[in-house]
């Protein structure tokens, strides 16, 4: 049996998932500065925001909030610095195809430690209207009073 990787999540996007509709996800690394890593083992982060966006033939995580690390005398880092993400060529052309051509975005929906390795799971996603949205919540209302009913009568 091959070796399990603890995984540990930090931080998810809970507004994502009803802003946006999620088409399909890519984990990729994340290459941080020491203290961010400290930082994002005492929870210090806020991932509301942030997005994803391909530059220069690379994939860059822009309005990631990771608190300045309060042990670090004068070596902190930016909190909303531009981090990259680390993915495959083949990857990259293909996330800049969907976003590109088809008008979808890039959002990070779950940032988390694969061993000792921090990790985003990236969402390729089309942005919900307002009446999307509440069809969204209307089906999940319907779907929740479905199974509470059939609970209720396999009991």
């Amino acid at each position: 049996m091959a070796d399990q990787e603890k995984i540990t999540i930090i931080a998810r996007n809970r507004k994502a998932r009803h802003n946006f509709d999620i088409r399909w996800t890519l984990e990729a690394g994340i290459e941080l500065v020491g203290t961010e890593v400290k930082s994002l083992r005492e929870g210090k982060i806020n991932l509301a925001d942030a997005y994803a966006a391909i530059a220069d033939g690379q994939v860059w995580l822009r309005n990631l909030h990771i608190s300045p690390y309060k042990m670090a005398a004068d070596t902190n880092h930016d909190p909303t610095r531009p981090r990259r993400l680390l993915v495959h060529k083949r990857e990259i052309r293909k996330l800049w195809a969907e976003t590109e051509q088809k008008g979808l975005t890039l959002v990070p929906l779950t940032l988390y430690f694969k061993g000792n390795l921090a990790k985003v799971e990236l969402a390729v996603a089309a942005g919900r209207k307002k009446y999307d949205k509440r069809e969204a919540i209307a089906k999940a209302d319907a779907d929740k009073k479905a199974r509470r009913a059939t609970h209720r009568d396999v009991k």
